[in-house]
């Protein structure tokens, strides 16, 4: 796989990654507003280009499970780290807006 190619995987992991979590953060700031039908909508959203970060993740272990050689730099490290920390923060994001669901 080219260098191009891994980095423009790489830049495609951080702005979905990156979309996903501001879904996910709007998400917890309209529970906190009572407002469940629209942070249900959020976690959607978020949902969906969490996918889309996947499936750009799921491109490069495919290539390389095929013997492609990827070579790691920065910008992908930086996207597999935003990766990451959206997932976790998904599973945190879930979590409270089910503890400030039962408060009403």
């Amino acid at each position: 796989m080219t260098e191009e190619r891994i980095q423009e995987i790489s830049f495609e992991i951080i702005s979905y990654a990156g979309n996903a979590f501001s879904y996910f953060y709007e998400a917890v700031e309209e529970m906190n507003k009572n407002n469940k039908e629209q942070a249900e909508e959020l976690m959607n959203l978020g949902d969906i280009e969490l996918n889309k970060a996947h499936k750009s993740q799921t491109d490069l272990l495919v290539a390389e499970a095929s013997g492609e050689q990827i070579r790691t730099n920065v910008i992908l490290i930086h996207a597999q780290d935003h990766l990451m920390s959206t997932i976790m923060y998904q599973r945190i994001a879930k979590q409270l807006i089910k503890i400030l669901s039962k408060e009403d």
